[in-house]
């Protein structure tokens, strides 16, 4: 980046924030914070700050402009002490990261950035299902990244006095890494008759019970051909296979949809273990491990800019969540409005503020909100007007 651009950048950053309220978290004053500037060059962060040490938030970004800011999911006696062991750890927010360059289904490489930030958000609503049913954590906050994707901050006092070893728990859960099947089954007397049931009250046997529900009754909806097809859709589970399982739910709904895994013989076990690999494979949300067990951990500030993109960190209520746009929506207002002069060194297609586009190589006038997501993405430098 030219010194002109980081220049710029850093005046337009500074005017943003002395025309923008940015909200302190919880306890800020026990937090530690940190910052990168726009020194050429930079990528070291400033931390072991405390909000004594920076002062007025609103004036030290002001003041600042920095290129990206973060502040300490962790809560500290002494938040601006020179070393950890200093700080005097007291509890952490149990924070989550989706990231979009991470999402096993998705390819950097072939996926457009829209396309990315898009399943980034599957990905999201299939988290905060986790944490609004399997968990019922409280105190939830959603933001998105300002980059490539979400962060979900949860301050439920049950959960901030976690060790890295109970947050890698819940990661593993999440992820249902080393899931066994055999645990999501329970042994239950019933009627005078020793069963092996589905754990339907929660977690994932309760996610594989709605599955098994559901498709059965779908199945006894279809056509039979339809319905032997899905079957054999499912991991090991062929034409004869299917059609005793179609049969046993013919015969046995009452007691599949009870849960009974052993309704009608091994098929519908069988059928258990298939739906368990589906709902793996559609209901995990990749959250980085790192982040979650990381205890003292320094996450973007809601309400601050992204310095690789240009748009704001921002927090979302639950309604806003399925119709946030993030290229539009995330622009800041104060970046609408009036055209720059910039040199593209990075041609090609652009998704931003709501169309796709193809941007030529050189000097041309953009929309300053546009010039600043390329000049920060690393595609433009900044000419004079």
């Amino acid at each position: 980046m030219e010194s002109r651009t980081r220049t710029y950048l850093e005046g337009r950053f500074g005017d943003y924030y002395r025309r923008s309220d940015v909200a302190l978290p919880p306890a800020a004053e026990r937090r530690e914070w940190g910052h990168i500037p726009w020194s050429a060059g930079s990528t070291t962060m400033v931390r072991h700050q405390s909000l004594l040490d920076i002062g007025d938030l609103s004036d030290f970004l002001h003041r600042t402009a920095p290129r990206h800011v973060y502040f300490s999911s962790a809560r500290f006696a002494d938040p601006g002490a020179g070393s950890m062991d200093e700080k005097g750890w007291q509890s952490a927010d149990l924070v989550f990261d989706l990231d979009a360059d991470h999402l096993p289904a998705v390819d950097p490489a072939e996926a457009s950035y829209a396309e990315m930030l898009a399943a980034c958000k599957e990905e999201l609503l299939n988290l905060l299902s986790f944490v609004d049913d399997d968990f019922d954590f409280s105190d939830v906050t959603v933001v998105f990244s300002g980059g490539r994707g979400y962060h979900v901050h949860v301050r439920d006092p049950e959960v901030r006095g976690l060790d890295s070893e109970a947050r890698r728990e819940i990661v593993d859960y999440v992820r249902a890494i080393d899931l066994d099947v055999d645990g999501l089954i329970e042994t239950r007397s019933v009627r005078g008759t020793t069963r092996r049931m589905l754990r339907r009250r929660g977690g994932w046997g309760a996610r594989v019970h709605r599955r098994l529900v559901d498709l059965s009754e779908r199945l006894r909806e279809m056509d039979e051909g339809d319905a032997l097809d899905r079957l054999q859709e499912l991991e090991g589970i062929g034409a004869g296979r299917a059609e005793t399982i179609l049969g046993q739910i013919e015969h046995n709904f009452d007691a599949i949809r009870e849960g009974n895994v052993e309704a009608g013989g091994p098929g519908t076990r069988i059928l258990v273990e298939a739906l368990a690999e589906e709902a793996i494979e559609a209901e995990t949300a990749p959250i980085d491990e790192p982040v979650t067990t990381d205890t003292k951990r320094l996450i973007r500030l809601p309400g601050s800019l992204h310095g690789g993109s240009g748009l704001a960190v921002t927090p979302l209520d639950r309604d806003e969540i399925e119709a946030f746009r993030p290229l539009e929506d995330a622009i800041p207002d104060r970046f609408r409005g009036r055209e720059i002069r910039v040199s593209v060194t990075e041609p090609g297609p652009v998704d931003f503020d709501g169309d796709t586009f193809t941007i030529p190589e050189g000097e041309q006038s953009v929309e300053e909100c546009l010039g600043i997501f390329l000049m920060t993405r690393g595609r433009a430098e900044k000419i004079k007007e």
